[in-house]
């Protein structure tokens, strides 16, 4: 797909997503600018500015994927709930004496090719506390270190993929995993 700036003008995605862009700029800089009249000039001119940046420094997806933002708060709020739990675990496991550690890795190959979906997967994870991503073998499974190997963290991990990949929504070269119709990768 050519970009708008080589072809001199964009296909209807293209400038969908800047439109959408530039109009959340806009809010954003009446809202800190106190949505005075004289701000409107001034605002349309840095909106159009800050649309036009973005879409150098991030295009909009070539595939036309779209993030489901329902979906993306509710993983948000998952993380979030899962993340202090998690915490609250591995410092009662470290402070206990009889707690028991396991610590082992666990291979968990994803299903996301790489893309920027596969990086910000392993970016969620790397926060989740008592695992960590830690390379990946030959076979393209990624090794997760693991303060107790022996619990469910396989599963643990697909669900998260799973729940990322309905956000998603096909966004960030996601699509080439389609989560179907009841939210599994096919």
């Amino acid at each position: 797909m050519e970009s708008m700036q080589a072809a001199g003008r964009g296909t209807r995605g293209e400038w969908s997503a800047a439109l959408r862009r530039a109009a959340g700029y806009f809010v954003l800089w009446m809202v800190i600018s106190g949505a005075g009249s004289v701000d409107v000039l001034p605002g349309i001119a840095v909106a159009a500015l800050a649309a036009w940046v973005s879409l150098r420094l991030m295009p909009p997806d070539p595939v036309g994927g779209s993030v489901r933002w329902l979906a993306a708060v509710g993983l948000f709020a998952r993380f979030a709930r899962i993340s202090v739990l998690a915490g609250l675990d591995v410092a009662r496991r470290a402070l206990s004496p009889r707690m028991r550690l396991a610590p082992g890795y666990v291979h968990y190959r994803p299903e996301m090719p790489p893309s920027d979906a596969l990086g910000l997967y392993l970016a969620m994870t790397s926060q989740m506390p008592g695992t960590i991503p830690s390379g990946r073998d030959p076979s393209g499974a990624v090794a997760y270190h693991c303060l107790d190997a022996a619990q469910p963290v396989a599963a643990q991990l697909a669900e998260e993929e799973r729940r990322l990949l309905v956000a998603l929504g096909g966004a960030l070269g996601s699509a080439a995993v389609d989560p179907g119709r009841d939210g599994r990768p096919a």
